[in-house]
């Protein structure tokens, strides 16, 4: 199933059907059993037409966040390392990403408070001080307040790749700034795990020309999606839950970098499409 939040109210999903939920987004979601709790309310009625459905999506959607922060885990995968060793050649530093790719603790990093978080069909941000930057699409958990997968969904994790590469200690200043993080369209809600054979795609584009089209699979991330939960949880509480994003595998080539107005779009096998508008700020 999938659930959309929007200004006016939200919208379920449900083997083909539309439901209007008109609770608060972090009452619905923050809680054990989500599925379940969902599939009670779509028995209780207030189905909606399709194009009811359609029309309040794609005018009034927001991310699919309440109060949540947003939290990233890197070096995940194999080709993630070789990225961020490559760019962090000359500082002297690259061995760090090895030690990290092969280590027990995984590198959990804060992202984003909620407000700053962009969503489908809304701009994201370079920073006017970086020479060298890409999105990253990243499956995204979303972890309750008992530190349960309840949910997933798209996320882009912007990167200034040459402040990150100049020194790893600049890693705040190049991952975290206004609109460096998009999730969406919607939280994908599903009774097993997301299948490891999940396929995570991503395409840019500069006006009419493909920039860029790569894809990969889960089944390429090294660390299980639970281990990487409990890690953000073994010595944090949060009260309305969180965002997980697992790292990337989908990297442009080191000749690449983003420019104002260029569209990035994130697709993620079973739960849709997340698009972003270029800027800079």
């Amino acid at each position: 199933m999938h659930l959309y939040k929007t200004s006016n109210g939200n919208i379920l999903k449900v083997n083909g059907r539309y439901y209007f939920i008109n609770q608060p987004w972090d009452f619905i979601i923050n809680r054990d059993n989500l599925i379940e709790y969902l599939f009670n309310l779509s028995d209780e009625g207030n189905i909606i037409t399709e194009a009811q459905a359609d029309h309040i999506i794609s005018s009034y959607l927001l991310p699919p966040i309440g109060q949540q922060e947003v939290w990233a885990a890197g070096v995940t995968y194999l080709k993630s390392r070789d990225a961020r060793m490559e760019e962090s050649e000359d500082s002297g530093a690259a061995d760090c990403y090895q030690r990290v790719y092969e280590a027990t603790r995984p590198e959990l990093f804060f992202k984003s408070l909620p407000h700053r978080v962009a969503g489908h069909n809304q701009k994201v941000n370079i920073r006017k001080d970086s020479t060298w930057d890409v999105p990253e699409p990243e499956l995204t958990l979303f972890i309750n307040k008992y530190g349960n997968i309840q949910a997933y969904t798209i996320g882009n994790d912007m990167s200034s790749r040459s402040i990150e590469g100049e020194n790893p200690l600049y890693l705040p200043q190049a991952k975290m700034y206004e609109r460096s993080a998009a999730i969406g369209p919607c939280l994908y809600i599903t009774e097993d795990p997301i299948s490891l054979s999940t396929a995570i795609s991503m395409n840019i584009y500069r006006g009419e020309q493909k920039m860029f089209d790569d894809s990969t699979t889960l089944s390429r991330m090294k660390r299980t999606l639970p281990e990487l939960a409990s890690w953000l949880f073994k010595a944090m509480d949060f009260e309305h839950g969180a965002f997980l994003m697992t790292g990337t595998c989908v990297v442009p080539d080191n000749n690449f970098t983003l420019k104002k107005n260029d569209i990035v779009n994130i697709t993620i096998e079973g739960i849709g499409t997340l698009t972003n508008t270029i800027w800079v700020k």
